[in-house]
């Protein structure tokens, strides 16, 4: 059994100890030592957090609040709700990598990708139906929606960046950059003023699983990998940032005077860091000063590891949710940092390898996570930044 508790005995966490009205030790552990108490506690939630049969057919009911809803001081308390569960929303064997989610706030729709069956699939917030949305869909990675309401695609086997009109056609916005081929965009996010954001970090060119295998032979399949700006009003692609090792997700802060972007580098290169870096924007146009802002490393059964964030957003007060994969148990899901410090305040526990993370519903207050073969969401205290 993994130790779930990265702080130390005295975390604090959203475990049956905390109701919605005040705190409350239940029968059986008052008068136990505080440290102990916590102890005993962490150890339930994990004992939760892991049960394979946990989001299956015949799961018992959650006993509120959700012991996988984890706070690690009070400002991660204020965003976990006490009455309300991590949902399962679809799963499927034949489903490979789930990554990508936006939410269609028009259709009231959540799309996603299964990137090695390139496939995007839709979950109808009217009654969960879920469906395939685009089939071939170019082993799409990340998706978004622009403020007119169309949809734009990462595309790992077309190398580009393409936008879904309103007629349906596919319009293809960038898939160079100083007259290379593009590694294989990987995610992005859209400004107001219409500009596009996206990272490159070249996982698509990497394998033909996910795309199409270069056949160059380095880690940088067509050239380094970098944060690129795509110019509304001209077309242009403008290099913003190729301080990182592989740019995976990105997000803008609520105010878009910062741009944040997940480093999952350590896949392909030793001396890559394992955190989420962020850069100031200037005139809306460049990055500069860029700088770690969180370290994915936490304490987990005594033991200090590292997993790697991958798709990240913001929330209306600048915290980040970040989807977090690849340690086990205790570590897989959703970690939430704290704008102003970047400090861990929270974590989701997911019993699968969480890829991407989306807000959306009607009041953009529920969290959907992408994790491996299936769909996640959980209603938060919070809402999303931006459009999607």
């Amino acid at each position: 059994m993994v130790n779930t508790n990265p702080a130390g005995l005295d975390r604090e966490t959203t475990l049956p100890v905390t109701m919605v009205t005040g705190q409350q030790e239940p029968a059986h552990t008052i008068g136990l030592p505080r440290r102990t108490f916590l102890a005993t506690a962490a150890a339930i939630s994990l004992s939760a957090a892991t049960r394979g049969d946990d989001f299956g057919p015949n799961a018992a009911p959650v006993r509120y609040p959700d012991p996988r809803l984890v706070s690690f001081d009070d400002r991660g308390k204020k965003l976990m709700l006490g009455n309300t569960p991590i949902q399962r929303l679809y799963h499927s064997n034949n489903m490979l990598w789930a990554e990508g989610p936006a939410w269609n706030a028009v259709g009231r729709y959540l799309v996603w990708s299964d990137i090695p069956n390139n496939v995007q699939m839709r979950w109808l917030e009217e009654d969960g139906h879920v469906t395939v949305f685009r089939n071939p869909a170019n082993n799409s990675n990340g998706n978004t929606f622009d403020f007119q309401g169309r949809q734009i695609s990462f595309e790992h086997l077309t190398r580009s960046v393409a936008r879904y009109e309103h007629d349906g056609t596919r319009t293809v916005l960038a898939s160079e950059y100083n007259g290379k081929s593009l590694n294989a965009p990987n995610d992005g996010a859209v400004h107001p003023n219409g500009d596009i954001w996206f990272t490159d970090p070249g996982y698509g060119s990497l394998m033909d699983y996910e795309g199409a295998l270069a056949k160059t032979g380095s880690v940088q399949p067509y050239q380094k990998e970098a944060i690129y700006r795509i110019e509304a009003s001209t077309g242009k692609v403008f290099k913003v940032a190729d301080d990182i090792y592989k740019p995976n997700g990105l997000c803008f802060s609520p105010d878009y005077k910062k741009l944040y972007a997940a480093d999952t580098g350590a896949s392909h290169y030793p001396d890559a860091t394992k955190s989420i870096r962020v850069w100031d924007i200037v005139d809306g146009k460049t990055l500069a000063n860029g700088r770690e802002f969180a370290s994915m490393k936490m304490m987990v059964d005594g033991k200090e590891v590292a997993g790697l964030a991958d798709g990240i957003r913001a929330d209306r007060d600048g915290n980040i949710w970040a989807s977090a994969g690849w340690v086990g148990a205790g570590f897989d899901g959703v970690h939430v940092f704290a704008a102003e410090d970047g400090a861990r305040i929270a974590q989701i526990l997911l019993p699968e390898i969480c890829s991407n993370v989306c807000f959306g519903g009607t009041k953009r207050n529920r969290l959907f996570m992408t994790g491996s073969q299936s769909l996640y969401a959980v209603y938060v205290n919070t809402s999303g930044a931006h459009i999607t």
